[in-house]
């Protein structure tokens, strides 16, 4: 089967590679598309640890093509999940307290496993949340990851219906954040971004007020429009957007980290004692968050934004990540084999 795999030049091949059998528990899924993450990115470049031989990839969406001994949960047929959480122990404080994605012991999808970038990929039945038939397994694929992660952040902001949320950066999660906050919490979305397309694409689906923060002092603007926001959500992957975000709130304001700086964020600690703001890490979500997430997804409250490309188009599909020039989701076909 063709994969996109690591090298160790922090760049990715397109090679042939063989599955070994199935194990006790696993599922063996025939891969129909798969999203194209910064996650991605950042193990290609080896940010998290060099993982040279790891097949990339885990925004996956596949049929089930066989399943091993011990499983219940799929079938032949089933269209499933590859998702970041790809395993956890299953035993410790975290997987049996309803934060399983904390797990010390837990795998990832193209990071520690092989990943769902290829015609074929092995998965831990259990764990692949099914998908629902009546929805589009292309727009699926960018659920599994951006959407679970987005979905889960703006959850975990407990922003209330009418509220006021600020989302930082209006990219492939963003927009998503938008469409989650908006549709599914029923929230008054400000959508912040230096990238005018990106704004101009939140402007169409809903957002209540949009800046440009390279234009407009952001934080000032949201404390003199609406008073500070309830909450705000961070995927942007820069610095100014986070230090942003702590002045963009209203006091009991809560902000929620997504997005991965290399930097440390600025903290004004008086300001956060004496206002009682938080700031929270939210990372990717349960296979409860996802099958919610997908639900919301099959019923049109969310709609990804994807662009279908072919597997030979990894490496300029990161190169134009790097540029800035994506708008919405870019999606691995691999429905052609």
């Amino acid at each position: 089967m063709k994969a996109a795999v690591v090298t160790k030049d922090h760049s990715v091949e397109v090679q042939e590679k063989t599955l070994r059998a199935l194990q006790h528990g696993e599922a063996l899924l025939s891969m129909e598309y798969c999203g194209v993450c910064h996650t991605d990115l950042h193990v290609k470049n080896g940010d998290f640890g060099e993982v040279p031989g790891t097949v990339l990839g885990h925004e996956g969406v596949g049929i089930v093509k066989a399943v091993g001994p011990g499983v219940t949960s799929l079938k032949p047929g089933d269209r499933a999940s590859v998702a970041w959480f790809y395993e956890g122990c299953g035993h410790c404080e975290y997987c049996i307290s309803g934060n399983e994605t904390l797990c010390r012991d837990v795998k990832n999808a193209g990071f520690t496993v092989d990943g769902g970038m290829a015609e074929e990929c092995i998965v831990v039945a259990d764990y692949a949340v099914k998908v629902p038939d009546n929805l589009d397994p292309a727009a699926a694929s960018s659920i599994t990851c951006a959407g679970v992660t987005t979905y889960k952040a703006v959850k975990v902001s407990q922003i209330k219906p009418g509220q006021w949320i600020a989302i930082y950066g209006l990219g492939g999660l963003g927009n998503l954040a938008l469409q989650y906050a908006k549709n599914v919490f029923n929230a008054k979305v400000i959508a912040i971004d230096v990238n005018e397309a990106q704004l101009e694409l939140a402007r169409q689906m809903g957002a209540d007020l949009t800046i440009n923060p390279i234009k407009e002092d952001a934080a000032k603007l949201i404390q003199e429009k609406v008073g500070g926001a309830h909450s705000a959500v961070v995927t942007a992957v820069a610095r100014s957007a986070f230090n942003s975000a702590v002045d963009a709130v209203r006091a009991g304001g809560r902000i929620v980290a997504v997005g991965l700086p290399p930097e440390s964020m600025d903290l004004n600690i008086p300001r956060l004692v004496l206002d009682g703001i938080q700031v929270l890490g939210s990372l990717v979500g349960t296979r409860e968050d996802l099958k919610e997430a997908f639900q919301f997804a099959a019923e049109g409250k969310v709609k990804p934004k994807v662009t279908k490309r072919p597997l030979q188009d990894i490496n300029a599909i990161f190169k134009e990540m790097e540029e800035g020039k994506i708008t919405g989701r870019m999606v691995i076909d691999l429905t052609s084999h």
